[in-house]
């Protein structure tokens, strides 16, 4: 299971769209959540192993993308968090190094390489 975060609904459409062959072969699940408090009650519901990944976009009203990070990472140090921003400069991806992430992608997403940098985070082939 990849966790998603984003305060913007029509991401689900677009990575159900973009994965539509890996889910339909059971190769990865995708679960959405749309503020960074929902995801952290999602994630501290679940079995820290049941999910491989979590992919957050930065810049969301309430909690950020970075408290998001800082939250996962001080109660999951395991789980690989991969970090989404409009804004790839020096500044962000130093921030979200020191926060812990795994690695920083700028939009508009590179749906292939995001799905090679998922097999090399989780060793999963996809």
């Amino acid at each position: 299971k990849v966790l998603i975060v984003d305060d913007e609904k029509d991401v689900e459409a677009l990575f159900r769209q973009r994965f539509r062959r890996e889910i339909r072969n059971g190769e990865i699940e995708l679960c959405f959540q749309f503020s960074g408090e929902e995801a952290i009650k999602f994630v501290n519901q679940r079995d820290p192993l049941d999910l491989v990944l979590v992919l957050s976009d930065i810049n969301m009203p309430g909690m950020s993308g970075f408290d998001l990070l800082k939250e996962i990472k001080g109660d999951h140090p395991q789980l690989p968090v991969m970090m989404v921003t409009a804004y790839g400069d020096d500044k962000n991806r130093s921030i979200a190094e020191s926060y812990g992430a795994d690695d920083l992608l700028t939009k508009p997403v590179d749906f292939n390489a995001l799905k090679e940098r998922i097999k090399k985070l989780t060793g999963k082939t996809l």
